[in-house]
């Protein structure tokens, strides 16, 4: 054999054995990644799409990332944001810091430029926790049926909902307040611009978010700071379309006030003595005050009814849902609820309502009483804005509406913080992902179809704006007249949602505040 041929033999072999190592390195717009591959899946993990947002970056939108030579390893978890407690009950306390504007992409292993839907997610936790990283939000599974899964941090609790005056003045913007979200409009923009290289197509971005990441899709649709990022939107239990007349501290100037109290909580005195103050004395005081959005000029000039109401939303199709038993896992004072304090006990909590809402709460027994303030603060919390959300993109925008309730009560086992949860907040969520297998549970046959069929309705409706495809239950789509939903449980089917008329009631009692009925132009 001549030495030609055993230098090109040579050469063919050293290419067979790069391949997969090659194939996971990936170049973005601040230098090369390589992640890491197991069972045809490709995973970076770490990924910085902003710079840290420390020092004098605390308070301020995000900046690019800064660049790096050679190539970085993306085999590793970034830091949750600095926080204090879990985003949902059994969570294991994640790694904070205040250095964690970073993403994580799960892909089919050597996508390449295959140009898949992708799907963005976008953690809960009531905008004061909540973590990137955490197991049940992993990508894996999704990747599978083919499509790009991105998780990303962003700032929490005072560091990403702090507004100030010193703050607004400083600002080009003349606002303060919405930290959080333009680290979710960063992460979006890096996306459409470096998506590309991990096999994903940047015109097909779906965004997704649960309970506080739900009620972020509805801000993102009502930013104009948002547009163009995305293409879809999936929110599960969460938005934010109340009458701002009943969240006055969402206002700028109120913010700012409650700032101004949050900084001499922690005894500063002035903007710069807070941004000199370590991350830690930054969530004491008023911290848990601080962490709600803020209705400013530059994020959020409106908010998202506003938006919609104007058809002027980020309007796209959107799929859209509440769970049955929503407030199961957030009551934790359930068993103290009688017939007797039952009223005062939600005035406690909610303060002063007017009485046509308990009125729909049937509560004479105590046994009623708990039931109702179940079912009170399930439409509350969560089930009148998806209802509303869904209502207001049929009426007024141009996409198509999938709308959905799920019903389905998970095998949590006795004993465990998940005991009696049933179709409560959160629980969906071991569906949607598929990642049943993460939980040792008495999982059956049908719940293994329920997540098979929930996850691939998600993945069809990145890929394509409508959930339906084959050997899944048809989902119809939603409008106001006919109210079609699909009732996710075993078996699937299509109804209506049967709490709609305490749905109604609060649709009653938000226009009265609002002045003007359901679908009127805005008032301002």
């Amino acid at each position: 054999m001549s030495n030609i041929w055993r230098m090109a033999i040579l050469a063919a072999g050293l290419l067979l054995v790069s391949l997969p190592v090659s194939a996971s390195v990936v170049t973005t717009e601040s230098g090369l990644v390589r992640g890491s591959e197991a069972n045809d899946i490709a995973v970076y993990k770490g990924i910085p799409f902003a710079a840290p947002p420390v020092g004098q970056l605390r308070w301020r939108e995000p900046q690019p990332a800064n660049p790096w030579q050679g190539v970085r390893a993306a085999d590793a978890f970034a830091p949750a944001c600095i926080q204090t407690g879990v985003s949902m009950p059994g969570e294991t306390p994640p790694t904070v810091s205040e250095d964690c504007l970073y993403l994580n992409i799960w892909a089919p292993a050597h996508s390449g430029m295959a140009q898949l839907p992708v799907m963005v997610w976008i953690y809960g936790g009531g905008f004061f926790n909540g973590s990137a990283s955490m197991p049940l939000y992993w990508g894996d599974r999704l990747a599978r049926k083919g499509v790009v899964v991105v998780t990303f941090g962003y700032r929490v609790g005072p560091f990403g909902f702090l507004a100030q005056p010193e703050l607004t003045r400083e600002s080009p913007h003349h606002s303060s307040g919405n930290y959080g979200f333009e680290d979710q409009i960063a992460a979006l923009a890096w996306v459409k611009r470096n998506i590309a290289a991990f096999g994903g197509d940047p015109a097909r971005v779906t965004i997704a978010g649960q309970s506080a990441g739900a009620a972020s899709v509805s801000v993102l649709m009502a930013s104009p700071l948002a547009r163009g990022l995305f293409a879809r939107a999936i929110a599960e239990s969460g938005g934010m379309f109340e009458p701002m007349q009943l969240a006055p501290s969402y206002q700028l100037a109120n913010a700012e006030k409650d700032g101004e109290a949050y900084a001499e909580s922690v005894g500063a005195k002035s903007l710069a003595e807070l941004r000199a103050l370590p991350a830690s004395a930054l969530l004491k005081g008023k911290a848990g005050e601080i962490s709600h959005p803020v209705l400013e000029p530059y994020v959020i000039p409106q908010s998202p009814y506003d938006a919609f109401v104007a058809g002027q939303q980020n309007d796209v199709p959107i799929l859209v849902g509440s769970n049955a038993n929503e407030a199961r896992s957030l009551i934790d004072d359930l068993d103290t609820v009688t017939a007797v304090n039952f009223s005062a006990g939600i005035a406690k909590r909610w303060g002063a309502l007017p009485p046509q809402l308990l009125e729909a709460y049937p509560h004479a027994t105590d046994a009623e009483a708990r039931q109702a303030r179940l079912d009170f603060e399930r439409d509350l919390r969560f089930g009148w804005d998806d209802w509303a959300w869904a209502r207001l993109e049929s009426m007024r925008g141009r996409n198509a509406v999938y709308y959905y309730r799920f019903a389905h009560s998970p095998p949590f086992p006795a004993g465990t913080v998940y005991d009696g949860w049933g179709a409560s907040h959160f629980s969906e969520l071991w569906y949607t992902f598929d990642h049943l297998g993460q939980e040792p549970w008495a999982w059956s046959a049908a719940d293994r179809k329920l997540a098979d069929e929930m996850s691939s309705y998600w993945v069809n409706f990145a890929r394509t704006g409508n959930p339906n495809g084959a050997g899944l239950p048809a989902w119809p789509t939603f409008t106001p007249a006919d109210g079609r939903t699909l009732i996710l449980d075993e078996p699937i089917s299509v109804g209506h949602i049967p709490e709609l008329k305490s749905l109604q009631v609060f649709d009653a009692v938000y226009s009265q505040v609002r002045g003007a009925a359901f679908g009127d132009p805005p008032q301002h």
